[in-house]
């Protein structure tokens, strides 16, 4: 999809979406889609291309009919590439989801998730446990200060 912007050969690539989501979507490409492979995703009443202000009109109803308050069509974007990031996503796997050819982008996400520290030192302790006995003074991961 283009925005009316040029994008990188990046921004063309398939997008694996969760599970739980199939039947909304797979319900709303019936519904207000074209059909071909390259068809738009988001149509106007009549089936044609969906203006912005149009858009905007249709969203805000939406998002006030969810109860969701000051949301905008482009914080789907970030929520999802935010849960990617603190589901583990490398910045490769983020720059391919996101469409982007640098890390710049992706790295934001990632610097979102910075306080995962105790959860990453907690999956280094099951694999510590894995290989030897356990810790006979029953404390788990430690903080340690210092660079």
């Amino acid at each position: 999809m283009t925005c009316g912007r040029l994008m990188s050969a990046a921004g063309v690539r398939t997008v694996v979406f969760p599970a739980s989501l199939n039947a909304e979507l797979a319900a709303h490409l019936d519904k207000h889609a074209e059909s071909s492979r390259t068809g738009l995703i988001f149509t106007g009443a009549r089936g044609g291309r969906l203006r912005r202000n149009n858009f905007r009109r249709i969203w805000l109803r939406a998002v006030e009919a969810a109860g969701l308050g000051d949301v905008h069509f482009h914080d789907l974007r970030h929520t999802g590439n935010t849960l990617a990031a603190t589901g583990g996503a490398t910045t490769r796997e983020l720059m391919q989801r996101m469409g982007h050819s640098s890390v710049r982008a992706a790295l934001i996400y990632q610097h979102l998730v910075n306080g995962r520290d105790h959860a990453i030192a907690a999956h280094v302790d099951e694999q510590i446990k894995k290989v030897r006995p356990a810790d006979p003074s029953g404390e788990g991961p430690q903080e340690a200060s210092g660079t």
